[in-house]
């Protein structure tokens, strides 16, 4: 039985004023927490600026990419099939694919110890630009749970709709 489509326009998230960028807007919609929006802007921001300040180069392109390199290609998802349960790998698309990448880059930043958000998430945001740290672990050890899950992808196709 086909399920029924959505009976409402997605939301889109706003642009951030400084770089004008929805991508940005989204990421800091991510950080944010309790509704503290401005909070969470100047978080951004101030990891914008250090990483600026270190690597030179504009933090956009730096966060763009990061977030290219941290998005997963592939993923494993459960499915029940004949009373066994299997971990099939799937492709991810594209919206999906970013917010993956952005949160498990949110999540690499704050469960790093000792300095303030701002300078966690800018270290965080240059390790995945240079394919380094726990967000780009995490990506990796994904693929490497679809890797070994190859043997169910048959499975992919009996996908609930």
């Amino acid at each position: 039985m086909p399920r029924k489509a959505k009976s409402y326009k997605k939301h889109p998230a706003a642009a951030d004023y400084k770089y004008n960028s929805i991508k940005i807007g989204k990421f800091i919609n991510y950080i944010m927490e309790r509704g503290k929006k401005t909070v969470a802007t100047k978080l951004v921001y101030g990891a914008f600026d250090q990483i600026e300040k270190e690597m030179k180069t504009d933090p956009k392109a730096v966060f763009e990419q990061a977030i290219r390199n941290v998005s997963p290609i592939l993923e494993v998802k459960g499915r029940r099939i004949g009373g066994a349960n299997y971990q099939v790998p799937m492709e991810v698309q594209e919206p999906r694919k970013t917010s993956l990448g952005m949160k498990w880059i949110i999540d690499a930043a704050r469960n790093k110890k000792g300095k303030p958000m701002a300078f966690k998430l800018a270290a965080e945001l240059m390790e995945a630009y240079n394919k380094l740290g726990a967000a780009i672990k995490k990506r990796e050890d994904v693929h490497k749970m679809a890797e070994a899950n190859k043997a169910f992808a048959h499975f992919a196709r009996f996908q609930r709709r």
